[in-house]
C-alpha cells in the first residue's frame, strides 16, 4: 500500500519535476562548465591516449558481442578489457600527481554540486509535503528560499555521508567485478550477481536514511533530533521499507536505461528528476505512516490511519494539527 500511496502522490505533484529539472540543468551546467575549465586537460590527454581507446574499443567490442548473443567470444574479450585497463593504470601511475589533483578536483566538484542539487530535492520534499498535509500550492523557487537554512544544513551532513558511502560501494563494486569476471561461473550469472550486489547496496542506503528528510521538514526537528530519528528502529518496520525500496530502485533503474536506449538520452530529462521525486514521494508517505498522521494524496483522497495519534502540546502549539 505504501508504494501505492506514493506513486498517487506522485502523480498528484507531477507538475514540480519540470521546475526541479530546471533547476538541476542550472546546477549541471555550471558545474560542467567549472569541470571543463580545472579537469578536463588532464581528461582530454587521457582519452587521446592509445591505453584508453585500447579499454574502450574492448569494452565496445564486449557490449557488441554481448546484446548479439555471441557469448562464446565474451571471455576473450574481457581478457583484453583488463589488459587494455592495466596499461591504463600504468600510463596513470606516470602521471599520479596531475591525476591525484584531478580525482581531487572532480570529487570536490561532485561534491558541491550534489550539495546544490540536494537544495532542490529539500524544496521539492517541502513543496509535496505541503500538498500532501494541507492541499497548499506552494511555489518552488519561493519553498527553495525560505527553506535554505535547513537545506543547507541538511546537505551539509547528508551530502559528506553520502558521498563516501557510494565512494566505498563504488570501490568495492569495482573490485566485485572483476572478481566476476575471473571466476568460472557463466558470464550472465556474474552479470546477475553484480547487479544485485548494486542494487543492495542502494536500497540499503535508501533505507536506513529513509527517514531522515521528512523528520526534519513534516516532524520539524533539528538535524541532531532527525538523525537519531532515522537510524531508531522504533515503529520502523524496516523489512516492509527495504522491500518496498528493492522494487523502487528496480524501477528506477529499468526506467533509466530505457530512457537512456530508446530515446537516445532525451527521456533522461524527465526520468532522471521523475526517480528523485518518487523516492521522495515514498519516503514522506513512509513517515506519515509512521508516525500515524493522515495524508492526502490527491484532491478527493485522504489516508487515515487505523487509529490516528494525539498529538503533544509541543506539536499542537507548533501548528502539527493542520493536516
Amino acid at each position: 500500500m505504501k508504494f501505492k500511496h506514493a506513486f498517487h502522490v506522485f502523480v498528484d505533484n507531477f507538475p514540480v519535476i519540470y521546475k526541479q529539472l530546471l533547476y538541476r540543468l542550472v546546477v549541471l551546467l555550471i558545474a560542467g562548465v567549472i569541470c571543463a575549465i580545472g579537469v578536463y586537460p588532464f581528461i582530454r590527454e587521457l582519452i587521446d591516449s592509445a591505453q584508453f581507446n585500447s579499454l574502450l574499443d574492448g569494452v565496445k567490442g564486449f557490449v557488441t558481442k554481448l546484446l548479439d548473443g555471441e557469448v562464446l567470444e565474451l571471455q576473450s574479450l574481457s581478457e583484453r578489457v583488463k589488459t587494455a585497463y592495466a596499461e591504463l593504470l600504468e600510463l596513470l601511475s606516470t602521471k599520479s600527481t596531475q591525476a591525484v589533483l584531478s580525482g581531487l578536483l572532480l570529487l570536490l566538484i561532485i561534491i558541491i554540486s550534489k550539495w546544490f542539487a540536494g537544495l532542490g530535492n529539500f524544496a521539492t520534499a517541502s513543496v509535496i509535503n505541503d500538498k500532501m498535509a494541507l492541499r497548499a500550492k506552494q511555489p518552488f523557487l519561493g519553498t527553495l528560499i525560505k527553506n535554505l537554512k535547513s537545506a543547507a544544513a541538511y546537505n551539509a551532513i547528508y551530502v559528506p555521508l553520502s558521498t563516501l558511502y557510494d565512494l566505498i560501494v563504488f570501490v568495492a563494486m569495482f573490485c566485485l567485478f572483476f572478481v566476476l569476471l575471473n571466476s568460472v561461473l557463466y558470464f550472465f550469472i556474474c552479470l546477475f550477481f553484480f547487479v544485485l550486489a548494486v542494487t543492495f547496496a542502494i536500497t540499503v542506503k535508501m533505507t536506513l536514511t529513509s527517514d531522515w528528510l521528512p523528520a526534519i521538514i513534516r516532524g520539524k526537528m533539528g538535524q541532531g533530533a532527525a538523525i537519531k530519528y532515522a537510524f531508531s528502529r522504533k515503529n520502523k518496520d524496516t523489512l516492509n521499507v527495504m522491500s518496498n525500496f528493492s522494487v523502487i530502485v528496480i524501477l528506477v533503474f529499468a526506467l533509466n536505461m530505457a530512457a537512456l536506449v530508446l530515446t537516445l538520452g532525451v527521456g533522461l530529462l524527465l526520468s532522471v528528476p521523475s526517480s528523485y521525486a518518487i523516492i521522495i514521494c515514498f519516503e514522506l508517505v513512509n513517515y506519515y505512516d509512521r508516525e500515524e498522521i493522515k495524508y492526502s494524496v490527491d484532491k478527493n483522497t485522504i489516508i487515515a490511519p487505523a487509529r490516528e495519534r494525539t498529538l503533544s502540546r509541543e506539536e499542537f502549539f507548533r501548528g502539527d494539527d493542520k493536516d
